[in-house]
């Protein structure tokens, strides 16, 4: 059977550091050398995602920006983006000016991804604009204000922040036509994150685009977060790990030992093979 075994990364693949182990990059490749399909969807963008699962073979396209982009490794290079209208984007805005909130706005601009941002307001929007400069200056740019940004080029707001001060802001942007969002608690740092994408990108649509492309009529999905529960919609096995959200657990078929255990790189390398005949 042509079988797709696609996971997210933090919280699920990766360790409790968000680092792929040895043994999870030696499974992916023995996997892959058997004629095995592996691949990941995150919410990540490709200049995090791709350096960090350099050790593993992957042959199929991935999901980044938790379904925004269709991205071949290999090639280097976006098979598809899903873009926010241009009136979604200026509404978006406008509502984190609304509520004081800052975010990042990442644009493909000439098939480049580059994020803006107005400010830096919590440690978390800090170190995470601070790691990735030190790594790629060009993608990241500072502006005075992104209200006058909102046009084609948009394909994902972020931000991150207490619970209570992100609420009313998701709560307002989530009525706004054109669009879908993922509000989550950070597997990390305990913060809770915002993301806002067109309504064509999910994990979920994103499967249905590598069915199409590649025939698969099987998926097996790994997961642990809530922006994963779409993916768990649209495929025929679903497997949580232990330390998944308690909705992701009960939407799960299969409940594996926890990410700081390799449980779901060991489950793969123990059962792939009846999954595929």
């Amino acid at each position: 059977m042509n079988t797709l075994f696609i996971s997210d990364l933090d919280g699920t693949f990766l360790d409790p550091k968000g680092e792929l182990t040895p043994f999870a990059a030696d499974t992916i490749n023995a996997l892959t050398a058997a004629g095995a399909n592996f691949t990941f969807a995150t919410a990540r963008s490709v200049y995090s995602a791709k350096p960090l699962m350099s050790p593993a073979d992957i042959r199929i396209p991935c999901l980044l920006m938790n379904g925004v982009s269709l991205y071949d490794l290999r090639s280097e290079r976006c098979i598809s983006n899903e873009f926010i209208p241009v009136s979604a984007s200026a509404e978006i805005l406008r509502a984190f000016e609304k509520h004081g909130v800052h975010c990042f706005m990442y644009r493909i601009d000439h098939d480049v991804l580059i994020c803006y941002y107005s400010a830096l307001t919590t440690k978390v929007m800090q170190s995470f604009a601070e790691s990735r400069k030190k790594q790629y200056l060009k993608p990241f740019v500072q502006l005075e204000r992104l209200a006058d940004m909102a046009d084609h080029s948009a394909v994902y707001f972020t931000t991150t922040g207490p619970y209570e001060e992100l609420l009313p802001l998701k709560n307002e942007i989530e009525h706004i036509p054109g669009i879908s969002l993922a509000f989550y608690l950070d597997v990390y740092n305990g913060a809770w994150y915002l993301e806002i994408f067109s309504e064509k990108a999910s994990k979920s649509n994103g499967i249905g685009k590598l069915r199409k492309l590649f025939g698969f009529d099987r998926v097996v999905a790994f997961g642990d977060n809530l922006n994963d529960l779409p993916m768990f919609e649209v495929s025929d096995v679903r497997i949580a790990v232990e330390n998944a959200r308690p909705e992701v657990k009960a939407a799960a078929d299969i409940v594996v030992p926890p990410n700081s255990e390799d449980g779901a790189a060991k489950w793969l390398a123990e059962n792939y093979r009846r999954y595929t005949e």
